[in-house]
């Protein structure tokens, strides 16, 4: 494969470099910032690129806004990033360009480059078109999205009036699925109103937000 490397640290890069080479691999630009990144990517148009989230000059997300104007410029560029530490705020952007630009991202924490045979598996199925997620990014996703669930405020039993209602079943319909009485499931959607923060509104509408947020998550 012919790869492109933006890490600023100069022992990670060209410790990069060898190994890559060494597995018959070509190194077609090993940089130290975002600019020479997006530079480098437009030019050589690499089979993949490993790319740091942190670079200069601030050491935040320079190399990520990189990767993420690579991909503009190249769409479906394959990029690999690696990070020091789970951020999961990157690991949204990054995924957010799947979207337009297809497969072909990765994101790994550093300490996997150890692990030789898995990184460059993990590079060879992005440099494929796959999409590779460190564990700890997709626990840590997964685990945020949880707490972000509207309806994880909801009973069991709210949810079960709450699929029935997105089947578009009437509360007297959704009455005798449930043999509970037509007050007690009123109860119920009321309370899934208020627990979707959903206030009093046309009542119709009421119904197809909450049905929307069960649909979306």
């Amino acid at each position: 494969m012919r790869i492109v490397i933006a890490d600023d640290a100069v022992l990670l890069r060209e410790g990069l470099v060898r190994l890559l080479t060494e597995q018959g691999h070509q190194v077609v630009a090993a940089v130290a910032d975002g600019d020479a990144l997006v530079e480098a990517v437009v030019t050589h148009r690499p089979d993949v690129s490993i790319v740091d989230v942190r670079m200069p000059p601030s050491h935040t997300d320079e190399g990520l806004r990189a990767a993420v104007e690579a991909r503009r410029l190249v769409p479906r560029t394959p990029i690999l990033v690696l990070s020091q530490y789970v951020e999961v705020s990157y690991a949204d952007d990054l995924l957010a360009t799947t979207g337009a630009g297809g497969g072909g991202i990765g994101y790994l924490l550093k300490d996997r480059v150890a692990a030789i045979d898995e990184f460059l598996d993990a590079l060879s199925r992005v440099a494929g078109g796959g999409t590779v997620l460190d564990p700890e990014v997709v626990g840590q996703l997964f685990a945020r999205r949880r707490r972000d669930d509207p309806l994880r405020h909801l009973t069991p039993r709210e949810r079960e009036v709450l699929a029935l209602m997105a089947e578009g079943h009437s509360n007297t319909a959704i009455a005798r699925a449930l043999v509970v009485s037509d007050g007690a499931v009123e109860k119920h959607v009321r309370n899934i109103f208020t627990k979707l923060d959903l206030p009093p509104d046309n009542e119709q509408h009421r119904r197809v937000r909450a049905v929307l947020a069960y649909l979306r998550n």
